[in-house]
């Protein structure tokens, strides 16, 4: 597993209100144990999901979110993590000055992409994305929804246009996922990769010649 950044240099992770936390605490779990740092922000609506989806209170306080994440990574020690109150616009990673390696909105609600796209800042997640296109970093999107509305589409070419990557949460199969989770960490992986961040078990396509190998160790076993 390669690790090209520095861990004094993090990368922000944004999590909002969209179906599919296992993204995020799936992306959550790799860093950690490829011992990155991560500055963490949920939106306001992550607290809604996390109570309508698993029947789980986060913690309001961000003294407290760092504890939660890291157990429902999985990831007791381990990297580092910095949680920050959504409504917190100046936080460190508020501010351009303040450097990073980029960000990832893992998954990222429509509602997000809209306000994004318009260059709106109601919230610190949204602040520190703006910030990472104004100063040319890297903002990795990763959108959970479907079937996309014009609108959306609209919005998502906006931000790519502006340059960001978008990243839709939709898995492959030639990796032949056996659970939920070998899903889910092949869109994890390939939001990572925009960073040039291998620290996800992944078994990459390898062309033919793979399948063929494979066959072969298959057939010969």
């Amino acid at each position: 597993m390669s690790t090209p950044y520095s861990t004094s240099r993090p990368l922000i992770l944004g999590v909002t209100g969209a179906s599919g936390l296992i993204y995020a605490v799936r992306s959550l779990k790799y860093l950690l144990q490829a011992d990155y740092a991560i500055e963490l922000v949920a939106s306001k609506s992550t607290y809604m999901v996390w109570q309508a989806e698993h029947g789980i209170r986060m913690p309001i306080e961000a003294e407290q979110q760092e504890q939660f994440w890291r157990q429902q990574a999985g990831v007791e020690t381990g990297g580092k993590l910095h949680c920050h109150p959504w409504g917190d616009v100046g936080a460190t990673i508020a501010s351009g000055s303040f450097r990073t390696y980029g960000m990832v909105i893992i998954p990222c609600s429509m509602s997000t992409v809209a306000k994004l796209a318009a260059g709106l800042s109601s919230d610190l997640l949204e602040r520190a994305a703006d910030v990472q296109l104004k100063e040319g970093r890297k903002l990795v999107i990763v959108p959970r929804e479907t079937p996309f509305s014009l609108i959306h589409l609209r919005n998502l070419t906006s931000l790519t246009e502006a340059g960001a990557r978008i990243v839709p949460a939709i898995p492959a199969w030639y990796h032949h996922p056996q659970t939920i989770e070998d899903l889910v960490d092949f869109v994890v992986a390939r939001a990572l990769d925009q960073f040039e961040i291998d620290c996800v078990p992944l078994r990459r396509w390898q062309g033919h010649l793979g399948k063929e190998a494979d066959r072969g160790s298959k057939e010969g076993a």
